[in-house]
């Protein structure tokens, strides 16, 4: 049990922290587009390499940093053309109201969120190296990795659905400009991390 509750709080402090992947769970929320599978997909990806790194994966991972080198920057590339995106989407406030666009394909936001999740170098530094070498101190590895988890679960659950509350305040296209162009901040700083 405790290395399950030990699990729980260190993912917990590591998902929370905002960035593209959060930043894109919640706009999907608030614009109740694909939220179930959205979630579902971030859930899934951070328990399959939870365990990756509980697994042994995070110390093959360590051992070959030019891997590690290349997800750098083809996720801080990545990153910029998200930035990008998002402030177009800010200077252009009427197609900002989700009453007025259409809602994206299942097919595109599915493959934003892979590439959001799969493209950014931090989740394998948190979930597969940090996580997994953190298990791996425990008396229970595999009970910290469920904790782990479970953060995760509750964590984008908690996100994806909590968003549709902030839905009224997104009814102005100003509050989505905002929105947008602190997502894009958020991807730049992100990017120069990644790459400084």
């Amino acid at each position: 049990m405790t290395s399950a509750l030990a699990g729980f709080l260190t993912g917990l402090s590591l998902i929370v922290a905002i960035g593209a992947q959060n930043a894109f769970v919640l706009r999907q929320g608030i614009r109740r587009e694909h939220v179930g599978p959205v979630v579902a997909m971030c859930v899934a990806a951070d328990v399959l390499l939870i365990a990756a790194g509980v697994g042994g994966l995070g110390a093959l991972v360590d051992r070959h940093p030019v891997a590690l080198a290349v997800a750098r920057y083809g996720g801080a590339a990545f990153l910029v053309v998200l930035a990008l995106a998002a402030v177009r989407r800010a200077r252009t406030p009427s197609r900002l109201d989700p009453a007025s666009s259409g809602p994206a394909g299942l097919a595109a936001v599915v493959t934003t969120c892979l590439a959001l999740t799969f493209l950014n170098p931090h989740v394998y530094l948190d979930t597969v190296v940090l996580l997994g070498s953190l298990a791996g101190q425990q008396d229970a590895p595999w009970g910290f990795a469920a904790g782990a988890a479970t953060a995760s679960a509750v964590w984008f659950t908690a996100l994806g659905l909590g968003a549709t509350r902030l839905r009224p305040l997104f009814a102005r296209p100003r509050a989505w400009q905002v929105l947008d162009l602190v997502v894009a901040a958020v991807m730049v700083t992100l990017a120069v991390v990644l790459v400084a």
